[in-house]
């Protein structure tokens, strides 16, 4: 009887093929549709304060008795902040999607594709954490800085240098907000300078994602029954506190309420515990087909509201 077990040798070359064609296909994509916000965006064009940044349905406090008492002005500017913080917060993770990217290419051979796609998102992520940036400051938000918090959650990540959890914490964020910006850049009622910033994203971050699932489908492939139950509860954890930083505390006190009663209304708040079930459907969906999310873990993810 022949043996028709595939070599590990000829299972390793199939796999680094396999690499190199999706990295080829991801930097001719980089090269035709990469942007400069720089100059791509008009930056000295005034922002209309009456000009909601989000669908207001999709702001943290719609329909709440908070929301009821804010002018239809204070809702549009707690639009523009809760947009200013979810951006703050991208830049947060960008740096460490960043460092990750950078320690995963440390490791590999800077002569492949799939090393050079790998510097190619680290660019782009310079320039989207630039474009934020940006943002924050044209909108008068205060700070681009991350709770405490998260940027205990980021040291603590830079220590653990867990590149797995990179490209999954990676899928996890760039999908809920990829999610978030394509519905901003459909709606042209909403403010011309956050669609410019969604739109640019939503083009780049697309070529991201299609860079880090078939990097984790590898790498779960390979993980022993052990390191996937401790996987699944980490990235679980990360996704919390991740969705957790989309509105930061000062959101709130920007529009005169109390950050911790405005925290707790948003919460038990069933529209804005819908927007974050939507936003984060493709990437849930995405572990659950991989096998990340199981019935085991749903638990954690629906206490996130992430899942219904």
């Amino acid at each position: 009887m022949s043996d028709t077990t595939t070599p590990p040798q000829s299972v390793a070359r199939q796999r680094n093929a396999d690499r190199e064609l999706n990295a080829a296909r991801l930097l001719r994509a980089s090269a035709k549709h990469s942007y400069d916000p720089l100059t791509e965006i008009d930056w000295s064009a005034p922002v209309d304060p009456d000009h909601y940044a989000l669908p207001a349905h999709r702001v943290a406090l719609y329909g709440t008795p908070l929301w009821e008492r804010l002018d239809e002005r204070a809702r549009a500017r707690l639009s523009v902040h809760q947009f200013a913080s979810t951006t703050a917060a991208g830049i947060w993770f960008e740096l460490v999607l960043m460092e990750g990217l950078i320690r995963h290419v440390y490791a590999g051979d800077l002569t492949t594709g799939h090393a050079q796609y790998a510097l190619t998102e680290v660019a782009d992520e310079c320039r989207h954490s630039t474009m934020f940036a940006r943002y924050i400051t044209a909108t008068g938000y205060p700070s681009a800085r991350p709770t405490r918090r998260a940027d205990r959650l980021g040291k603590l990540h830079f220590l653990l240098n867990d590149t797995t959890m990179t490209f999954a914490g990676a899928i996890f964020v760039e999908e809920f907000t990829d999610a978030m910006q394509r519905e901003m850049v459909r709606d042209e009622s909403l403010q011309p300078l956050a669609r410019a910033v969604a739109r640019i994203h939503v083009v780049e971050e697309a070529r991201h994602i299609g860079y880090a699932k078939p990097e984790l489908e590898r790498r779960w492939a390979a993980m022993t029954t052990a390191r996937r139950a401790v996987f699944r509860r980490a990235l679980a954890l990360l996704a919390r506190h991740a969705v957790a930083e989309v509105v930061h505390p000062r959101v709130y006190a920007l529009a005169g309420l109390d950050p911790a009663g405005a925290r707790r209304a948003a919460e038990a708040n069933p529209h804005w515990r819908q927007a974050r079930i939507d936003w984060a459907r493709k990437a849930l969906e995405f572990f659950t087909d991989l096998g990340v999310l199981t019935p085991a873990t749903a638990r954690s993810w629906r206490r996130a509201a992430l899942l219904p």
